[in-house]
């Protein structure tokens, strides 16, 4: 079965049915998958790559409303027949992914099979994270918003070694580079990371809980209740 949560989730019939339409891929770097409004043409389910749902406004500025990693799905729009988005769909963190053609995915869809219920599943989750982080942006400081963001990351990523630079990690929180290394500088003097150039370890996970905002507990305890749930059912069914 694969990495990715949402794929491990089906029934192993339901699974090896989709399994000749799946192939996997490789996502580097700065990749874009899909850009605002424009129609999305294949689906990827990350297995330990990190994908960003960002927005980006008229005078080039971004923001990240969402991440997608090997819990989630990249072009959720496709089965609720939007067909397009007005964000953009970027690798923050190189590695492989299951890549399915939109329309597969769309007809599997329909079909009303476990796979329905559990994209659905993933779409309230999503929503709960994209509003969860709207909250953030606004309300929490920038120091545990980028801890609440690093422990997302090492999430999608599955490893304590992020390959991310300062202002790739700027661009994602809406503030100056400047900003970041200031507040990554505290997070490294209380012990939680420890940054080099283009590099962020991540040294003691439960002191970067500690200095992140309650926002990253209320997205994973909504993810760990939607779709950890769908899992144990299943384990037990079979």
């Amino acid at each position: 079965m694969p990495i990715n949560q949402l794929l491990s989730s089906l029934p192993p019939e339901e699974y090896q049915t989709l399994e000749p339409y799946l192939e996997e891929v490789h996502l580097l770097l700065g990749q874009v998958l899909y850009e605002p409004r424009e129609e999305i043409r294949c689906v990827y389910f990350p297995n330990e790559a990190m994908v960003s749902l960002v927005s980006i406004v008229e005078n080039g500025a971004t923001i990240e409303v969402g991440m997608v990693g090997n819990d989630g799905m990249v072009g959720v729009p496709v089965f609720l027949e939007g067909g397009y988005t007005t964000n953009c769909a970027v690798v923050q963190i190189a590695g492989s992914a299951m890549r399915m053609d939109a329309a597969v995915l769309k007809n599997f869809f329909h079909q009303s099979g476990q796979l329905q219920r559990i994209l659905l599943l993933y779409t309230q989750a999503l929503l709960t994270q994209v509003s969860q982080t709207a909250t953030c942006n606004r309300l929490h400081s920038l120091e545990s918003r980028l801890a609440r963001w690093l422990l997302s990351a090492q999430d999608c990523a599955l490893t304590s070694e992020l390959l991310l630079t300062q202002e790739y990690i700027a661009n994602m929180l809406g503030t100056r580079r400047a900003s970041v290394t200031v507040a990554a500088g505290v997070l490294q003097q209380e012990g939680c990371i420890r940054y080099s150039r283009g590099k962020i370890m991540i040294l003691d996970r439960n002191k970067l809980k500690n200095a992140a905002c309650e926002c990253y507990t209320v997205v994973k305890d909504e993810f760990n209740r939607l779709l950890a749930s769908r899992r144990d059912e299943e384990e037990t069914s079979s």
